[in-house]
């Protein structure tokens, strides 16, 4: 008896045949209030190696910090054609990007407040569940209180926060493995 995954045990190649329909390259659309960002980056294996067939899933908060979920009862709409939710898939190369607008401060644990942030699923070939993890803004003043951040190991911090590249241009690399795996999260 052989206890190997197969196929059918990974995420795998299917998700971008039944799943395709969901990318967009836009999480916030155009015209939205808050300040327009946009993200590039590369999801890299643990050998270094560009991954060609990859998926990230992208949640959002509004630039106020409200979700468009019927579970966030604060006070407020969010702003009408805000989704806060897209599908990005790497490109030949492992590479993806995509825009949006910076997020609001959102409640944390304990009463206190998070900085602003993305939440990040990752899936592809060979995973055998999806990951998890945050991008947050370089320069951000909040990152220091977050209590989220504050769980992780102060030397690994930086690869969960974003690279200023230029005017409204920050760029976020994903490492699956390795010295400088980007820290993920188990729920």
């Amino acid at each position: 008896m052989s206890l190997q995954a197969t196929t059918s045990q990974t995420v795998g190649p299917y998700l971008h045949l039944g799943l395709s329909w969901l990318n967009t390259d836009e999480i916030a659309p155009p015209g939205m209030a808050g300040r327009r960002v946009r993200i590039s980056g590369r999801i890299i294996d643990g050998e270094g190696a560009l991954v060609p067939d990859a998926m990230l899933e992208i949640w959002q908060a509004d630039h106020r910090g409200r979700f468009a979920h019927p579970e966030d009862a604060r006070a407020g709409e969010v702003e009408p054609g805000f989704r806060g939710f897209g599908r990005v898939p790497t490109d030949a190369e492992g590479a993806f990007r995509f825009q949006t607008i910076k997020p609001g401060r959102v409640p944390g644990p304990g009463g206190g407040w998070q900085a602003p942030h993305l939440l990040v699923s990752i899936f592809a070939r060979g995973l055998l569940k999806h990951l998890v993890s945050r991008l947050y803004f370089p320069d951000e003043p909040d990152n220091a209180s977050d209590p989220i951040l504050a769980l992780v190991d102060p030397e690994r911090r930086d690869t969960l926060i974003a690279r200023a590249a230029g005017d409204e241009l920050l760029e976020w690399d994903i490492v699956l493995q390795g010295p400088r795996e980007t820290v993920f999260f188990e729920f």
